[in-house]
């Protein structure tokens, strides 16, 4: 067996054969439908607008840039539609590699769709096949990277678009191994990024890393080997010097993050299957989604309202409340990483919407009124040890209490597909031409039999509007 993983994941790129279950099948396409869907509202957000005034001269080419009315190069049109993915943070985690997977995975296949011609199935197959590694990279340095301020989906997530590109792209293994080596060296980004443009832009980063690599891969340029687990590989220098001792000494593992490289099942389990995904029912950090939904089913079993709260506790891993690191947001951004602002916020208007993360929302008297009513508990345990606890202590003395171990979206309590229509359908209303949004409907139902994705693309290619 081999143990290197560069070289063993790179073989199985290349040598698995596109047999995916059903299931797996079913699940990208949802995911497709889930990313299209909170990137064309992300395409008006100023980080996206901004990243494309910036790169759109650098390069033009056949790949969509979304929302913008042009069309560039791959590599930076996976840069914007990455960027404009995560804008809203409305997009998807993925616990394996506590990353945000798909609005890195699919910026950079569907531009390199664009670019090979490829149909929606070997979008599909790139996908699962890219999405798999992106969590095997992910189990192989998490917990401890994204604990100690490593942005997981601008890092683990530049090697997964590297070995979904690989896939699209039909690398040969040395190729492929080539693409995962070149994209370790590309692999950046910090959590200090939270609550700035900079956030979203690590997924178009992470994107257009992925294109860049296995294209210059495909190109004849060549990589070492031990990028990953060598004496300066990425679990030494992304971990810490103390890697051997933090691997040898876990007690708990969670998402098959136990700081080891599987290289010999890759595949078993398929983690899409396996894990899923943490879709998000709100558009702010899913480390609030636990309490949120956590304080509207209090809420709905005793119909309380702001008038009646003295207190709101929320007792939750540490790991989640330093992802929440604003107790005062100030702006929009803020507001997406901050358990104050997501628990005032649907205790007031019973929701969390889009056009509740805008700067002038953020700063409702009705909502900040709240803040020094809601107590924040640190728990020095994982998220899977502790759930979080939200206790609501009402004026007239009771005291009421839920525990959510994981948010509704996830495997534990999964979206209907109904309810990724939905979705669609609220984040682009408004944004896009009625015929435009019925040919993208149209297109993404038949996504996974689509022989070329010019259909699915088309309708994405015309402005929508700057937010404010």
């Amino acid at each position: 067996m081999q143990t290197n993983p560069v070289i063993a994941y790179a073989r199985w790129l290349a040598q698995t054969p596109d047999a995916w279950p059903d299931d797996a099948r079913d699940s990208a396409h949802r995911q497709f439908i889930d990313v299209i869907a909170v990137t064309v509202p992300g395409a008006a957000e100023p980080a996206a607008r901004r990243a494309f005034a910036v790169v759109k001269d650098w390069g033009a080419g056949p790949c969509t840039a979304i929302g913008m009315g042009a069309r560039l190069s791959a590599p930076w049109a996976a840069l914007v539609n990455g960027t404009a993915a995560h804008a809203l943070d409305f997009d998807d985690n993925f616990d394996p590699a506590k990353a945000h997977a798909t609005a890195v995975l699919a910026p950079a296949i569907l531009a390199l769709a664009e670019q090979e011609g490829a149909s929606g199935a070997a979008c599909i197959d790139a996908y699962i096949a890219g999405l798999q590694i992106l969590g095997r990279v992910g189990q192989g340095v998490n917990p401890v990277h994204r604990n100690r301020g490593w942005h997981a989906t601008a890092t683990v997530g530049a090697v997964g678009a590297a070995a979904a590109c690989a896939r699209l792209l039909k690398l040969d293994a040395e190729q492929a191994a080539n693409a995962l080596s070149l994209s370790v060296s590309m692999a950046a980004g910090f959590m200090s990024q939270f609550g700035t443009m900079a956030k979203p832009l690590h997924a178009g980063l992470a994107a257009k890393a992925g294109i860049v690599a296995s294209g210059l891969a495909r190109g004849g340029i060549t990589a070492g080997r031990e990028v990953m687990d060598g004496p300066t590989g990425m679990n030494r220098l992304m971990v810490g010097p103390d890697y051997e001792a933090l691997r040898d000494g876990l007690t708990h593992v969670e998402h098959g993050q136990n700081l080891r490289f599987e290289t010999g099942g890759i595949g078993d389990p398929l983690l899409i299957a396996s894990s899923g995904f943490r879709v998000k029912r709100f558009p702010n950090c899913g480390s609030a989604h636990r309490a949120m939904d956590g304080l509207l089913a209090l809420k709905d079993e005793t119909g309380f309202g702001p008038d009646d709260v003295d207190a709101i506790h929320i007792r939750a891993p540490i790991t989640h409340l330093n992802n929440l690191m604003y107790e005062d947001p100030q702006n929009g951004l803020q507001a997406k990483f901050s358990v104050e602002y997501g628990v005032a916020l649907v205790l007031v208007t019973g929701f969390a919407r889009l056009s509740d993360f805008t700067d002038e929302a953020a700063m409702r008297p009705e909502i900040r009124a709240l803040y020094p009513r809601i107590h924040r508990h640190p728990v020095d345990k994982a998220e899977g040890e502790f759930p979080t606890e939200v206790e609501v202590v009402l004026k007239d003395g009771r005291s009421v209490q839920t525990a959510v171990p994981m948010p509704m979206g996830s495997i534990a309590a999964p979206f209907p597909t109904s309810q990724y229509w939905a979705k669609l359908d609220g984040c682009i209303g408004g944004l896009m031409a009625d015929a435009d949004a019925r040919a993208l409907r149209t297109a993404l139902e038949e996504f996974p039999r689509l022989p070329a994705i010019g259909p699915l693309m088309a309708p994405l290619l015309s402005s929508v509007t700057p937010a404010q």
